[in-house]
């Protein structure tokens, strides 16, 4: 009886792994992870700006998981010639081009859920963001320091001067910028006209010129001409030398700001006899070398916005300059759009050919990550492939059969075994 009751149990296991095994699970369709707020914003951006309003259009891509960034430096001036104000904007080309997971990237259900939650935060606090190249500035300036609660202060040694909001820089007094996000005019500056060009090596440079005019307007008044506003730096330093008389006097104006000054005096300005100038920095931004040819397509662009007063005896206003360290994002995606009958001509097309029934064109997008957001800033065709045709040999021949080709006999070659 036992021997029975063990079979019976056995039996019963195996009917029960059989039907297991013989049903089928119900093919549930995996839902589509949510699209991040940023990327849907973007797309919508795109979307309305194109003026995509045509019925029967689709536009997909947008994938986070291709999507490219990258930092680049990008300048933003506003010239005023006469009444007219014209924006121009700069981009340096990217160097590189990675695939990182910005929290930008992250779907909304994402930050709703409480364990990814904290290590979003921690990862979007951890994000370095980029900052510009180091670069020096020369007095009779000011400078107004935003976001500069830790910025270190060495002359050359550090100094305890609290929380920085705004630096006079004396004549003479040279400092280096270190991790500043950006820099800007606060004050708009007027610029004499006509673009006088200085000849040194062989080269002419209108930079130069509107240098030597700012620094000598600076230096005639008695208070700073030039005032620029400094976001988030790290560090303000004096010129690396081994000599004392290079460090810097500092001077408590008043809580939050100090005056530096040079121990040696007022440096001697440039002079203007051609090519015997020894000084070719362009005041106030030492780091620029006037005489530097990659310049040239800048003073190019600039006597073109100009025009014809370029020439003239006058004046025009710089409103707005800015120079910020941006992060970009490279995506592509593509629209797709159904054909209406008679809205393609098709006599040029091939019979044989089966003619479409919609229209695809794909794009590449160049957007500027702020503030949480992709702002679209430039939008390019592109061809992601290189389509080749074949074609068959009877179609190339007009269909004729071998029977009634014209047989032709080659030339014989008496080499040949």
């Amino acid at each position: 009886m036992a021997a029975r009751a063990r079979w019976r149990i056995l039996a019963l296991f195996l009917v029960i792994g059989s039907a297991r095994g013989l049903a089928k699970p119900e093919a549930a369709a995996a839902p589509k992870p949510p699209v991040p707020k940023a990327i849907s914003d973007l797309r919508d951006a795109i979307v309305k700006g194109l003026g995509f309003q045509a019925e029967g259009l689709k536009v997909s891509g947008f994938d986070v998981r291709d999507a490219l960034v990258g930092h680049a430096v990008s300048y933003e001036f506003d010239i005023e010639v006469g009444r007219k104000v014209l924006p121009v904007r700069l981009l340096e080309d990217v160097n590189r081009w990675d695939f990182v997971d910005l929290p930008i990237f992250r779907s909304q259900a994402d930050a709703d859920d409480t364990a990814l939650a904290e290590i979003w935060r921690a990862e979007k606090g951890s994000v370095v963001e980029p900052t510009l190249p180091p670069f020096q500035l020369a007095g009779p300036m000011e400078l107004w320091i935003q976001d500069g609660d830790d910025v270190r202060l060495a002359l050359p040694h550090d100094v305890d001067a609290g929380t920085l909001k705004k630096v006079v820089l004396s004549d003479g007094a040279v400092v280096t910028v270190k991790g500043a996000r950006a820099a800007s005019l606060r004050l708009p500056l007027e610029l004499p006209l006509p673009l006088n060009r200085t000849t040194y090596k062989g080269r002419l440079s209108s930079l130069l010129s509107i240098a030597q005019a700012l620094r000598g307007a600076a230096r005639s008044n008695q208070k700073p001409l030039l005032s620029l506003r400094i976001e988030g730096p790290t560090s303000l330093s004096s010129t690396p030398s081994m000599s004392p008389k290079d460090k810097l006097k500092l001077k408590r104006l008043a809580p939050g700001q100090v005056q530096l000054s040079s121990r040696t005096g007022a440096v001697p300005a440039a002079t203007e006899d051609g090519d015997e100038s020894p000084n070719t920095e362009l005041w106030p931004l030492l780091s620029l070398n006037g005489s530097d040819g990659s310049l040239q397509g800048f003073e190019e662009l600039l006597a073109s916005v100009l025009g014809k007063k370029a020439g003239e005896k006058g004046t025009f206003k710089l409103l707005k300059a800015r120079a910020s360290a941006q992060t970009y994002v490279k995506m592509a995606f593509a629209v797709e759009k159904k054909l209406a009958e008679g809205e393609v001509n098709w006599s040029n097309f091939p019979e044989w050919k089966t003619k479409p029934k919609k229209l695809r064109a794909h794009y590449e997008v160049l957007a500027r990550v702020e503030g949480g957001q992709a702002i679209p800033e430039r939008i390019a065709q592109v061809q992601p492939f290189q389509a080749d045709e074949a074609t068959a040999e009877s179609v190339l021949t007009g269909n004729v059969t071998r029977s009634k080709m014209e047989i032709i006999h080659p030339p014989p070659v008496y080499f040949t075994l």
